[in-house]
């Protein structure tokens, strides 16, 4: 696929407020300092699309990306962020989790993991909750340009193992960095193929 506009649409502080459409809509979300803005700026090709910070826990709304006028990319805030108040962490919560189960348009949801490290008790329970409530979604390995092309393919395959330890079988795993632009195609060509699917809104 070739991205040849992308533009910022609006913020939204709940799914209610949402942008009423019938374009396919493919959620990004992770925990804080995932690299969730630099991958959609990596992918859209354009350098300052979503906003990155060194801070974790900047995204507070849900963020819609019009792509080549025919579906967005949807910027989630980052989960678990512990310097937030209860009762922040507890609204977030339930903005993202209104979205996920609400929003019909919604054709798959990402979910971003540090390729670094091992598999996180936050990420998993997230992942587990997702597969309960039957939301399509994929993995998103980032960061692994700071491994060498060994350690990302060890690290990669041994969280897989761990989750089929459990699991009878792994969603769609992508591998990506977006210093290096690796997985860019892969994810495109996936929503691609995703796009072709008939949208019931």
């Amino acid at each position: 696929m070739i991205i040849n506009a992308a533009r910022f649409v609006t913020s939204s502080p709940n799914v209610s407020k949402c942008p009423s459409t019938e374009k396919h809509e493919y959620a990004f979300i992770g925990r804080s300092n995932v690299g969730k803005s630099s991958l959609i700026n990596m992918l859209t090709g354009r350098k300052a699309l979503a906003m990155t910070s060194s801070t974790p826990g900047k995204t507070m709304l849900i963020n819609h990306f019009l792509v080549n006028e025919e579906w967005y990319i949807v910027d989630l805030p980052g989960y678990g962020y512990a310097r937030r108040s209860k009762d922040s962490r507890d609204a977030l919560e339930r903005m993202i989790k209104g979205y996920i189960l609400n929003r019909v348009q919604m054709t798959n949801l990402f979910v971003l993991i540090d390729g670094r490290h091992k598999p996180q008790k936050i990420d998993l329970e997230f992942m587990e909750w997702l597969g309960e409530n039957g939301i399509p979604f994929s993995i998103v390995f980032t960061k692994l340009d700071k491994l060498s092309s060994a350690a990302a393919k060890k690290a990669t395959a041994v969280y897989c193992e761990s989750l089929l330890e459990k699991w009878e079988a792994l969603p769609p795993v992508f591998k990506t960095s977006s210093q290096d632009g690796r997985g860019r195609n892969e994810l495109l060509d996936y929503i691609e193929e995703l796009n072709k699917l008939p949208l019931e809104c």
